[in-house]
């Protein structure tokens, strides 16, 4: 395997994580920011008020979007493993 694979390999790897990961970390910092400003209005400052509903909003993205998260999963193991005699000759 050349150098330009293994790095062609990992940036591909990276950027899907990125991808992945987007959806739950947008929602997440969405449903965070909206929570701290109830909570800096109403000066309610209980710790489980906030970690509850962003979990609640996690676990609703993951419903939303897991299917295309699995599917991007799958395209770029399908493609890991059509690259594997190429890699291996070069």
């Amino acid at each position: 395997m050349t150098p330009e694979a293994f790095m062609d390999i990992g940036m591909s790897a990276i950027g899907l994580a990125a991808k992945l990961a987007a959806p739950l970390l947008i929602t997440a910092l969405v449903v965070g920011f909206r929570l701290s400003l109830v909570q800096a209005i109403t000066q309610v400052q209980w710790v489980t008020l906030s970690f509850v509903p962003k979990a609640i909003g996690v676990c609703v993205a993951l419903v939303v979007c897991g299917h295309w998260m699995i599917s991007e999963s799958v395209a770029f193991t399908n493609d890991l493993f059509s690259r594997i005699p190429g890699l291996l000759a070069g």
